[in-house]
Protein backbone atom coordinates (compact mmCIF):
# COMPACT_ATOMS: atom_id res chain seq x y z
CA UNK A 1 0.00 0.00 0.00
CA UNK A 2 1.45 3.46 -1.15
CA UNK A 3 0.57 6.85 0.37
CA UNK A 4 -0.24 9.69 -2.68
CA UNK A 5 0.30 13.57 -1.87
CA UNK A 6 -1.10 14.43 1.23
CA UNK A 7 -5.34 14.54 0.78
CA UNK A 8 -4.94 11.88 -2.00
CA UNK A 9 -6.63 8.35 -1.03
CA UNK A 10 -3.78 5.39 -0.60
CA UNK A 11 -4.26 3.26 -3.48
CA UNK A 12 -3.41 -0.48 -4.19
CA UNK A 13 -1.56 -2.34 -6.87
CA UNK A 14 -1.65 -5.80 -7.41
CA UNK A 15 1.05 -7.89 -8.21
CA UNK A 16 1.34 -9.56 -11.99
CA UNK A 17 0.66 -12.68 -12.20
CA UNK A 18 4.19 -14.09 -14.62
CA UNK A 19 3.21 -14.16 -18.36
CA UNK A 20 -0.03 -11.97 -18.14
CA UNK A 21 0.32 -8.84 -20.20
CA UNK A 22 0.59 -5.42 -18.60
CA UNK A 23 -2.78 -3.72 -18.74
CA UNK A 24 -1.89 -0.55 -16.47
CA UNK A 25 0.58 1.87 -17.19
CA UNK A 26 1.90 3.52 -13.52
CA UNK A 27 1.77 6.60 -15.58
CA UNK A 28 -0.86 6.70 -17.66
CA UNK A 29 -3.31 4.42 -16.30
CA UNK A 30 -5.23 1.47 -18.27
CA UNK A 31 -4.54 0.71 -21.80
CA UNK A 32 -7.58 0.30 -23.77
CA UNK A 33 -7.81 -3.26 -24.98
CA UNK A 34 -9.19 -3.78 -29.04
CA UNK A 35 -11.92 -6.28 -29.10
CA UNK A 36 -10.70 -9.52 -31.07
CA UNK A 37 -13.86 -9.84 -32.90
CA UNK A 38 -13.41 -6.14 -34.43
CA UNK A 39 -10.05 -7.10 -35.71
CA UNK A 40 -10.58 -10.09 -36.99
CA UNK A 41 -13.71 -8.54 -38.92
CA UNK A 42 -12.25 -5.92 -40.60
CA UNK A 43 -10.01 -7.75 -43.22
CA UNK A 44 -13.21 -9.52 -44.02
CA UNK A 45 -15.13 -5.95 -44.26
CA UNK A 46 -12.28 -4.05 -46.17
CA UNK A 47 -13.02 -7.76 -49.19
CA UNK A 48 -16.42 -7.30 -49.14
CA UNK A 49 -16.55 -3.52 -49.37
CA UNK A 50 -13.75 -4.48 -52.34
CA UNK A 51 -16.21 -6.69 -53.88
CA UNK A 52 -18.78 -4.41 -53.90
CA UNK A 53 -16.88 -1.79 -55.76
CA UNK A 54 -15.69 -4.61 -58.45
CA UNK A 55 -19.43 -5.41 -58.59
CA UNK A 56 -20.28 -1.77 -58.80
CA UNK A 57 -17.34 -1.08 -62.21
CA UNK A 58 -18.39 -4.20 -64.07
CA UNK A 59 -22.25 -2.96 -64.10
CA UNK A 60 -21.10 0.59 -65.10
CA UNK A 61 -19.39 -1.06 -68.25
CA UNK A 62 -21.88 -3.64 -69.23
CA UNK A 63 -22.35 -3.57 -72.81
CA UNK A 64 -25.22 -2.55 -74.08
CA UNK A 65 -27.94 -5.72 -75.23
CA UNK A 66 -28.32 -5.75 -79.23
CA UNK A 67 -32.44 -4.52 -78.39
CA UNK A 68 -30.59 -1.49 -76.65
CA UNK A 69 -28.36 -1.36 -79.26
CA UNK A 70 -31.24 -0.96 -81.85
CA UNK A 71 -33.51 1.70 -79.67
CA UNK A 72 -35.72 -0.41 -78.25
CA UNK A 73 -39.46 -1.37 -79.26
CA UNK A 74 -39.35 2.14 -79.76
CA UNK A 75 -36.26 2.15 -82.48
CA UNK A 76 -37.85 -1.35 -83.96
CA UNK A 77 -40.95 0.71 -85.16
CA UNK A 78 -39.08 3.45 -86.16
CA UNK A 79 -37.30 1.73 -88.86
CA UNK A 80 -40.89 0.57 -90.33
CA UNK A 81 -42.39 3.67 -90.51
CA UNK A 82 -40.95 4.66 -94.29
CA UNK A 83 -42.68 1.37 -95.24
CA UNK A 84 -45.86 2.64 -94.04
CA UNK A 85 -45.23 5.89 -95.20
CA UNK A 86 -45.21 4.52 -99.20
CA UNK A 87 -48.03 1.95 -98.49
CA UNK A 88 -50.58 5.14 -97.99
CA UNK A 89 -49.09 7.50 -100.31
CA UNK A 90 -48.63 4.85 -102.71
CA UNK A 91 -52.96 3.96 -102.16
CA UNK A 92 -53.74 7.67 -102.42
CA UNK A 93 -51.11 9.27 -104.95
CA UNK A 94 -49.10 7.83 -107.73
CA UNK A 95 -45.50 5.79 -107.18
CA UNK A 96 -43.25 8.38 -107.47
CA UNK A 97 -44.71 10.60 -105.00
CA UNK A 98 -44.92 7.59 -102.95
CA UNK A 99 -41.14 6.56 -103.46
CA UNK A 100 -40.38 10.05 -102.24
CA UNK A 101 -42.60 10.52 -99.35
CA UNK A 102 -40.90 7.48 -98.13
CA UNK A 103 -37.49 8.44 -98.36
CA UNK A 104 -38.68 11.67 -96.75
CA UNK A 105 -40.26 9.78 -94.04
CA UNK A 106 -36.71 7.66 -93.43
CA UNK A 107 -34.74 11.29 -93.54
CA UNK A 108 -36.67 13.00 -90.60
CA UNK A 109 -36.92 9.60 -88.62
CA UNK A 110 -32.77 9.97 -88.71
CA UNK A 111 -32.78 13.37 -87.63
CA UNK A 112 -35.85 12.90 -85.19
CA UNK A 113 -33.77 10.45 -83.54
CA UNK A 114 -30.22 12.45 -83.87
CA UNK A 115 -32.01 15.52 -81.79
CA UNK A 116 -33.05 13.18 -79.28
CA UNK A 117 -29.88 11.93 -78.96
CA UNK A 118 -30.83 8.25 -79.65
CA UNK A 119 -29.12 4.99 -81.30
CA UNK A 120 -29.23 6.00 -84.90
CA UNK A 121 -28.83 2.08 -85.86
CA UNK A 122 -32.60 1.33 -86.01
CA UNK A 123 -33.31 4.80 -88.56
CA UNK A 124 -30.24 4.18 -90.88
CA UNK A 125 -30.96 0.59 -91.32
CA UNK A 126 -35.09 1.37 -92.04
CA UNK A 127 -33.03 4.28 -94.56
CA UNK A 128 -31.06 1.76 -95.86
CA UNK A 129 -33.67 -0.63 -96.41
CA UNK A 130 -36.37 1.96 -97.83
CA UNK A 131 -33.80 3.09 -100.36
CA UNK A 132 -33.29 -0.11 -101.43
CA UNK A 133 -36.93 -0.69 -102.18
CA UNK A 134 -37.45 2.77 -103.63
CA UNK A 135 -34.10 1.61 -106.10
CA UNK A 136 -36.41 -1.60 -107.25
CA UNK A 137 -39.53 0.19 -107.69
CA UNK A 138 -37.97 2.84 -109.50
CA UNK A 139 -36.18 0.98 -112.14
CA UNK A 140 -38.84 -1.75 -113.05
CA UNK A 141 -41.43 1.36 -113.02
CA UNK A 142 -44.08 -0.66 -110.56
CA UNK A 143 -44.83 -0.18 -107.17
CA UNK A 144 -44.99 -4.11 -106.50
CA UNK A 145 -41.02 -3.91 -106.91
CA UNK A 146 -41.08 -2.14 -103.47
CA UNK A 147 -41.98 -5.26 -102.09
CA UNK A 148 -39.72 -7.40 -103.18
CA UNK A 149 -36.95 -7.21 -100.77
CA UNK A 150 -39.56 -8.18 -98.05
CA UNK A 151 -40.47 -11.35 -100.31
CA UNK A 152 -37.02 -12.66 -100.23
CA UNK A 153 -36.26 -11.71 -96.98
CA UNK A 154 -39.48 -13.84 -95.66
CA UNK A 155 -38.09 -16.52 -97.67
CA UNK A 156 -34.35 -16.55 -96.34
CA UNK A 157 -35.51 -15.98 -92.57
CA UNK A 158 -38.44 -19.18 -93.14
CA UNK A 159 -35.18 -21.37 -94.75
CA UNK A 160 -32.91 -20.37 -92.00
CA UNK A 161 -35.31 -21.20 -88.39
CA UNK A 162 -36.08 -24.45 -90.40
CA UNK A 163 -32.45 -25.52 -91.14
CA UNK A 164 -31.89 -23.81 -87.36
CA UNK A 165 -34.15 -26.48 -85.92
CA UNK A 166 -32.68 -29.54 -87.98
CA UNK A 167 -29.42 -28.47 -86.95
CA UNK A 168 -29.96 -28.18 -83.54
CA UNK A 169 -29.10 -24.38 -83.50
CA UNK A 170 -33.77 -23.47 -83.00
CA UNK A 171 -33.27 -19.40 -83.86
CA UNK A 172 -36.29 -18.82 -81.80
CA UNK A 173 -33.47 -19.02 -78.88
CA UNK A 174 -30.23 -17.95 -80.29
CA UNK A 175 -32.05 -14.70 -81.53
CA UNK A 176 -34.01 -14.65 -78.27
CA UNK A 177 -30.79 -14.45 -75.97
CA UNK A 178 -29.15 -12.48 -78.32
CA UNK A 179 -31.11 -9.65 -78.02
CA UNK A 180 -31.79 -9.51 -74.35
CA UNK A 181 -28.09 -10.04 -73.49
CA UNK A 182 -28.13 -13.43 -72.13
CA UNK A 183 -25.39 -16.39 -73.26
CA UNK A 184 -26.18 -19.64 -74.83
CA UNK A 185 -26.22 -21.88 -71.95
CA UNK A 186 -29.68 -22.94 -72.66
CA UNK A 187 -28.63 -25.20 -75.13
CA UNK A 188 -27.83 -27.78 -72.70
CA UNK A 189 -30.92 -28.16 -71.12
CA UNK A 190 -33.13 -30.70 -73.35
CA UNK A 191 -36.76 -28.93 -72.45
CA UNK A 192 -35.18 -25.51 -73.31
CA UNK A 193 -34.35 -27.05 -76.45
CA UNK A 194 -37.03 -28.46 -77.53
CA UNK A 195 -39.36 -25.49 -76.59
CA UNK A 196 -36.85 -22.79 -78.59
CA UNK A 197 -37.36 -25.67 -81.86
CA UNK A 198 -40.92 -25.32 -81.72
CA UNK A 199 -40.67 -21.78 -80.90
CA UNK A 200 -38.94 -21.71 -84.65
CA UNK A 201 -41.26 -23.76 -86.22
CA UNK A 202 -43.89 -20.63 -85.31
CA UNK A 203 -41.29 -18.44 -86.31
CA UNK A 204 -40.81 -20.66 -89.63
CA UNK A 205 -44.03 -20.87 -90.63
CA UNK A 206 -44.82 -16.77 -89.69
CA UNK A 207 -42.43 -16.52 -92.62
CA UNK A 208 -43.90 -18.84 -94.80
CA UNK A 209 -47.64 -17.02 -94.58
CA UNK A 210 -46.19 -14.22 -95.35
CA UNK A 211 -43.95 -15.36 -98.84
CA UNK A 212 -47.38 -17.58 -99.62
CA UNK A 213 -50.13 -14.73 -99.25
CA UNK A 214 -47.82 -11.71 -100.40
CA UNK A 215 -46.29 -13.79 -102.57
CA UNK A 216 -49.60 -14.55 -104.49
CA UNK A 217 -50.40 -10.96 -104.14
CA UNK A 218 -47.38 -9.99 -106.16
CA UNK A 219 -47.73 -12.41 -108.52
CA UNK A 220 -51.24 -10.72 -109.48
CA UNK A 221 -50.01 -7.20 -109.55
CA UNK A 222 -52.54 -6.35 -107.04
CA UNK A 223 -50.08 -3.84 -105.82
CA UNK A 224 -52.69 -2.23 -103.19
CA UNK A 225 -53.84 -5.23 -101.41
CA UNK A 226 -49.83 -6.35 -101.21
CA UNK A 227 -49.22 -2.83 -99.67
CA UNK A 228 -52.13 -3.79 -96.65
CA UNK A 229 -51.00 -7.08 -96.49
CA UNK A 230 -47.43 -6.06 -95.52
CA UNK A 231 -48.71 -3.65 -92.85
CA UNK A 232 -51.28 -6.77 -91.70
CA UNK A 233 -49.01 -8.95 -91.15
CA UNK A 234 -46.02 -6.91 -90.17
CA UNK A 235 -46.66 -6.63 -86.38
CA UNK A 236 -49.45 -8.57 -85.59
CA UNK A 237 -47.54 -12.01 -87.03
CA UNK A 238 -44.54 -11.18 -85.06
CA UNK A 239 -46.13 -10.29 -82.03
CA UNK A 240 -48.07 -13.96 -82.10
CA UNK A 241 -44.63 -15.49 -83.12
CA UNK A 242 -43.26 -13.89 -79.94
CA UNK A 243 -46.05 -14.41 -77.12
CA UNK A 244 -45.41 -18.57 -78.85
CA UNK A 245 -42.13 -17.94 -77.74
CA UNK A 246 -42.85 -16.92 -74.73
CA UNK A 247 -45.05 -19.25 -73.33
CA UNK A 248 -43.13 -22.27 -74.76
CA UNK A 249 -40.56 -21.32 -72.65
CA UNK A 250 -41.83 -20.39 -69.64
CA UNK A 251 -43.87 -24.37 -70.07
CA UNK A 252 -40.33 -25.27 -70.20
CA UNK A 253 -39.12 -23.71 -67.29
CA UNK A 254 -42.14 -24.43 -65.34
CA UNK A 255 -41.66 -28.18 -66.54
CA UNK A 256 -39.83 -30.48 -63.73
CA UNK A 257 -36.90 -32.40 -65.28
CA UNK A 258 -37.19 -35.86 -65.35
CA UNK A 259 -34.36 -38.57 -64.27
Amino acid sequence: MTSGPEGDQPTTRLPRVAGEPADHDSATGPIPRVPARETAGAPADRAAETANTANDTVDTERRPTLLEQMGGIPGIIASTVPVAVFVVANVLFALKPALIAAIAAGVLVALFRIVRRQPLQPAVSGLFGVAVCAFIAYRTGEARGFYLPGLLYSAALGVAFLISIVVRWPLAGVVWHAVNGHGQDWRRNPRMLKAYSWASALWALVFAARLVVQGWLYNADEETWLGIARLVMGYPLLGLAIVGTVVAVRRAERTPATS
